[in-house]
């Protein structure tokens, strides 16, 4: 086995094969973004909630992470570099309550997939607005998609718009169609079928949970 292959080895999640590409999949069209329009939110269980105009995101401060992309589909991308936001930043600005748990990923045109607080704020995960030294291109997400590179990229979603914290962690769009609720790329998360007893429950009751709120309102 050569050095590259070791490398690879370590890299490539089980079940997964290497692209030099990146394969454009969505579900739906590619929505048409007016940047004059466009705000970025963080809402639900926090002391502030905070709006960002495009303009008003783009001064932020900036980082540049390296990280690999792995899909439920199958492929891996490897070492690429990002830029834009890091949460953590966006969070000095909104502190979430210690009742918080999950997040609700909220993105254009109607998208929506849960994560895990902890997740969410991980060293390597960011709001991305540049890839490989440019603009995101929209059929990838752009202007701004998340990135949360340690699990299936159906996380990471494209054309994000706002982070609903919650103490519940119910299931988003792909989550609700068969998808795992975790998404593991080392562990093969791929299908709800998957989940354990714990996971298919909390899934239940964080579903119940948000129903009853909702018709209290």
């Amino acid at each position: 086995m050569t050095e590259r292959e070791r490398d690879l080895a370590h890299r490539i999640p089980p079940g997964q094969r290497l692209t030099e590409k990146w394969p454009v999949l969505t579900y739906g069209a590619t929505p048409r973004i007016d940047l004059r329009k466009w705000t970025f939110r963080c809402f639900g269980l926090v002391e502030q909630e905070s709006t960002w105009t495009w303009e008003e995101f783009l001064k932020l401060p900036r980082v540049e992470i390296t990280s690999d992309v792995h899909c439920v589909t199958h492929w891996s991308l490897l070492d690429n570099r990002w830029e834009g936001v890091h949460i953590r930043e966006l969070l000095k600005h909104v502190r979430v309550k210690p009742e918080a748990i999950a997040v609700m990923v909220h993105a254009d045109p109607d998208y929506t997939t849960n994560l895990a607080l902890e997740e969410l704020v991980d060293d390597d995960a960011l709001l991305a607005l540049k890839h490989n030294g440019r603009d995101l291109e929209p059929d990838h997400g752009g202007p701004c998609r998340l990135v949360v590179p340690k699990l299936y990229f159906w996380k990471s979603a494209k054309w994000v718009r706002a982070f609903e914290f919650l103490d519940v962690n119910p299931p988003g769009f792909w989550e609700e169609n068969g998808y795992h609720m975790h998404a593991d790329p080392w562990q093969e998360e791929r299908f709800s079928g998957q989940e354990t007893r714990a996971m298919q429950q909390m899934r239940a009751e964080a579903l119940r949970t948000l129903r009853q709120r909702e018709r209290l309102k």
